[in-house]
């Protein structure tokens, strides 16, 4: 059976495939990435593969909050001038970082990792709870503001979380609904985000 190859290099196949497997980007926009490697200084694509590599093997997670860190406690936690009194818990890094471009927040943060989502197979246990109930029993929380999507997946998260730690004296409040039901915290713009945090309201409000 005649066979006529796609890519005129095994190699170049390769490439563009592990590149389609990055979200949005598909086989085209692949290739257009992959030939633009081959136009630049060799140095450049092994300055990318190495800062890659470097990455995947070196990075920690934040010992307390769970973010992205290069040290065992992230640049936030480890913030003396931030009010480590008020927790904001955020489904994932990139909702952090929404949330510290708006310049509203001097609080620190608790990265889930994800919501509850049964039809996902994820349930409480597959999250990062169990350390944000430790923190609430310690005594030193005042509020716990939280910020997850607002979707079925994000309020059921809420109400679990909320049902876990109801009875301690700790303030439970929610970002205003100035985020529209079912977006998204990366994809808010930093005023209507900012806005939110700044009138969030008591959780039992919501219920």
């Amino acid at each position: 059976m005649f066979y006529q190859r796609t890519f005129p290099s095994k190699l170049v196949e390769d490439a563009v495939n592990e590149f389609s497997k990055l979200p949005g980007i598909g086989k085209r926009t692949a290739l257009r990435l992959v030939l633009h490697l081959l136009r630049q200084e060799e140095t450049q694509s092994k300055h990318l593969g190495n800062a890659l590599i470097k990455m995947r093997s070196e990075i920690l997670f934040c010992d307390s909050c769970h973010n992205i860190s290069d040290s065992e406690t992230c640049f936030i936690c480890s913030d003396g001038s931030r009010d480590h009194s008020t927790i904001c818990v955020v489904e994932d890094v990139r909702d952090m970082l929404a949330i510290e471009q708006t310049n509203q927040y001097r609080g620190i943060y608790h990265i889930l990792g994800g919501v509850i989502s049964p039809m996902n197979a994820i349930g409480p246990k597959d999250l990062n709870i169990d350390t944000l109930i430790e923190k609430v029993n310690s005594g030193s929380v005042k509020e716990i503001i939280m910020a997850l999507r607002t979707t079925m997946e994000g309020d059921t998260t809420n109400f679990y979380i909320y049902k876990k730690i109801s009875e301690s004296n700790v303030v439970i409040s929610t970002i205003a609904r100035g985020v529209a039901i079912g977006d998204e915290l990366e994809y808010t713009d930093e005023i209507t985000l900012g806005r939110s945090i700044i009138n969030r309201t008591l959780y039992e409000k919501t219920i």
